[in-house]
């Protein structure tokens, strides 16, 4: 048994706690809000989509960047101002495109297992986060963007994914309330839709029930490696305190980078901005023109997700330019427009903006191992698919973890 200190309580750092809780050892999380699930895993599209896995290192995606750079509502949004890391950071996204179709049957077969987990845990905890588990439907509107799809889809079918290729006529009948001009898509029966932070908040409520500690608005100040353990040294308001455990796991998302510095290590992380609205179904014509299906748009990237009956998600954009959080009427916007343009029966009267950092690598995977350091371990930088993966890199990580001797560990030194 091993105590160890969690930094973050998103959905990756309540997940690592639950799988590390499960085989016998102490934890104790450590977040700089609150309550958990307060940043990146507050609002996000609500997807648990294996049919996402995509990594979006291509030429295709590239050239699509291109296209948008001087459209004011194009999903994708560059800052141009010089900035090292986000320049060093796009050589190496640039770099990685090697890597494309790896990395998607990859991040395809941790999606798949992800899912198996997590609804192992919700049934286990018995955690309420307004599941659905209808599928996700994929649309386009451009013959050539259909085509490229197509390629796409046999990666995820070769990382094991059962997806099928539909019509104009079958989208109408999977979705009717949705309205506009398609030329195909793809359905993937297997996937869901949740509310992430009723999921994490659930969770991390089973967590405290099984006995890990969370100590809420403390700022990491600094990690220290000892002899035997790790002491991180948190601010709490106007005091300072340390919470000691056999070793430190690094579950911060963008705040990551900064953290990995302190201890020797290198997480290239760059924060994508992404935008959410979350349309309030006060009434009941509302709640009757919003889709149940969850929806991705190609070519507008916008995901839908129906959270319960009263409430409709509708999230995308990236946006880089650096660590701002500002919620932009002009980002927001397009989003509304999008809903008003395919849903023109849902009420619009009513609508909550979001802005959330997605911790993204060059490569688009996630960094789960341990750092240079024997006692201080990664489980970060899971970009848009945070939500999809995070219940099997909790796995993987917790996994690591228990395979280490610590009493034997704690003589050596």
């Amino acid at each position: 048994m091993a105590r160890i200190v969690i930094i973050g309580a998103g959905i990756t750092g309540v997940t690592s706690a639950y799988a590390l809780l499960q085989r016998g050892h102490q934890v104790t999380i450590v977040d700089r809000q609150r309550y958990p699930a307060m940043e990146t895993s507050f609002a996000n599209g609500g997807q648990l989509s294996a049919s996402n896995a995509e990594v979006w290192n291509s030429m295709a995606t590239v050239a699509k960047g291109l296209r948008w750079l001087f459209r004011a509502d194009a999903p994708l949004l560059f800052n141009p101002r010089p900035s090292y890391h986000k320049y060093s950071w796009t050589a190496e996204f640039m770099g990685a495109m090697r890597s494309h179709a790896a990395n998607t049957v990859e991040t395809t077969r941790l999606a798949i297992a992800a899912r198996r987990h997590l609804f192992a845990i919700a049934e286990r905890e018995r955690i309420e986060f307004d599941v659905s588990r209808c599928g996700i439907l994929h649309f386009y509107r451009s013959p050539a963007t259909l085509e490229q799809a197509r390629r796409g889809n046999a990666l995820l079918r070769e990382g094991g994914l059962e997806r099928d290729e539909v019509s104009p006529e079958e989208i109408a009948r999977l979705e009717p309330a949705l309205k506009g001009e398609f030329c195909g898509g793809f359905i993937t029966p297997s996937d869901a839709t949740g509310d992430i932070h009723k999921f994490t908040t659930g969770l991390a409520a089973a967590c405290a029930r099984q006995g890990a500690r969370t100590v809420a608005g403390a700022e990491v100040t600094q990690v220290n490696l000892l002899p035997g353990g790790v002491s991180v040294r948190v601010r709490l308001g106007s005091e300072e305190s340390r919470v000691e455990g056999d070793a430190v796991l690094v579950c911060a998302g963008v705040a990551s980078r900064q953290l990995a510095a302190m201890l020797g290590d290198r997480v290239n992380i760059y924060p994508v901005k992404g935008y959410s609205i979350t349309v309030l179904l006060n009434d009941p014509a509302s709640r009757a023109a919003a889709p149940r299906i969850s929806l991705l748009d190609e070519d507008a990237k916008i995901v839908t997700s129906r959270l319960g009956d009263d409430r409709f998600r509708v999230a995308g954009t990236a946006e880089f330019n650096g660590f701002n959080r500002d919620i932009r009427a002009d980002r927001v916007r397009p989003l509304v427009d999008w809903s008003e343009r395919h849903f023109p029966d849902m009420s619009t009267r009513q609508v909550l903006p979001w802005a959330g950092l997605r911790p993204m690598t060059p490569n688009m995977m996630p960094i789960v191992g341990r750092g240079r350091q024997p006692r201080v371990f990664y489980n970060t930088g899971h970009g848009h698919l945070g939500w999809t993966l995070s219940a099997a890199t909790a796995e993987l990580i917790a996994d690591q973890l228990d395979t280490i001797s610590w009493a034997a560990s704690a003589q050596r030194a």
